[in-house]
């Protein structure tokens, strides 16, 4: 495909959701209406991103669809939510602006819909952001794809390479028996890690593994491209899996929680809790964001924790939310806060750390 649609608009502004948030958050959660959460990506050549961008907010809006959408050039990424009963209007949609007819909707594991409260569609770069300076490769010449019986029969060969390409934070609360998992912050800073990781295993086969599949389409073709004889991808990514290995009363390899960028955080696709508490030690695999909005910084959190430290990350940040709204607002740009500047790599130092009582 080389045109996003057969009529490409000329319109270049955005459209946007304008009603408030919280209101759409609160009709939401009163209504009694079953929604599906659902994510979807496709690579493939879209001349004019801005165009298209708006051409799917149209789409969507009309559906009732929320969610997180990034368009390049290179392709779309979809994590949405929407009403149950628009999903085969959905499908519809998808196939009026020309994504291919078996696109894999990922529906959720474990799901109520209200993951989601607005749709924003963004323009970008691309829709994975990997750093790579190279060209020359195809993200489209990927991996062969293995099916949850598949990749059980070639994971358990003893010259396998299970690698999961998805950041530390996510790997820790849960991964694949044996994978090798980069102690990566983004995918970018990930390739790097695996390429190392893999020198001398250039002939054996080399199984990735992701959320939903998208970030394993664009590594198993970059390391087909860097030299690698055997490269194989895991169909659907652990969402497609964990959906299988039920259907089929497979044996199940993954151990713990899939971690999922909404408010959900995560699905649980094994009973086993892999991770602790980054506060107590705990055994715990409930992610959260600090409740104190200076800071913010994501971490595992036990329920005892989050009762002593009223949800937030530390005693500072603890006393800080109690603070009057005027002394917060005074103090907030005067102070240092774990995740003040620093994304998810504090979170690599606070894990390994328990706070004092």
């Amino acid at each position: 495909m080389t045109e996003p649609c057969k009529n490409v608009p000329t319109m270049t502004k955005q459209l946007r959701n304008l009603e408030n948030r919280q209101l759409r958050k609160e009709r939401i959660f009163e209504s009694s209406d079953a929604r599906t959460t659902l994510s979807f990506y496709e690579y493939r050549s879209i001349t004019y991103p801005e165009a298209f961008r708006n051409q799917l907010y149209e789409a969507f809006d009309a559906l009732e669809v929320y969610g997180r959408i990034y368009v390049a050039h290179e392709g779309v990424n979809a994590q949405i939510s929407l009403p149950t009963h628009q999903l085969e209007r959905l499908r519809d949609a998808l196939r009026t602006l020309d994504f291919e007819p078996d696109l894999r909707l990922n529906i959720a594991i474990e799901d109520d819909g209200k993951s989601f409260y607005k749709l924003d569609i963004r323009v970008r770069h691309k829709i994975v952001a990997d750093g790579l300076q190279d060209d020359t490769f195809d993200p489209a010449d990927n991996g062969v794809h293995l099916d949850a019986e598949g990749f059980n029969e070639l994971a358990a060969r003893t010259d396998a390479v299970i690698v999961d390409m998805r950041n530390h934070y996510e790997s820790e609360v849960g991964h694949f028996e044996g994978a090798i998992l980069p102690d990566a912050d983004t995918f970018r800073e990930a390739l790097p890690m695996v390429e190392a990781s893999l020198r001398g295993k250039e002939e054996q086969p080399i199984i990735m593994y992701c959320t939903g599949g998208i970030r394993c389409e664009k590594a198993s073709a970059y390391f087909k491209h860097k030299g690698f004889k055997e490269v194989y991808q895991l169909d659907g990514g652990i969402i497609e899996y964990a959906r299988q290995v039920e259907a089929k009363g497979l044996e199940n390899k993954f151990k713990g929680k899939n971690f999922v960028f909404d408010e959900r955080m995560g699905e649980r696709i094994s009973d086993e809790i892999i991770a602790k508490c980054h506060q107590c030690g705990t055994p715990c695999d409930a992610h959260t964001n600090c409740a104190n909005d200076r800071c913010h910084l994501l971490l595992i959190q036990c329920p005892s924790c989050a009762e002593q430290y009223r949800g937030t990350c530390s005693q500072a940040c603890a006393d800080f939310v109690q603070l009057p709204v005027e002394e917060r607002q005074r103090l907030g740009d005067t102070l240092t806060f774990n995740g003040s500047n620093a994304g998810t790599k504090r979170y690599r130092g606070l894990k390994n750390k328990v706070y004092q009582k």
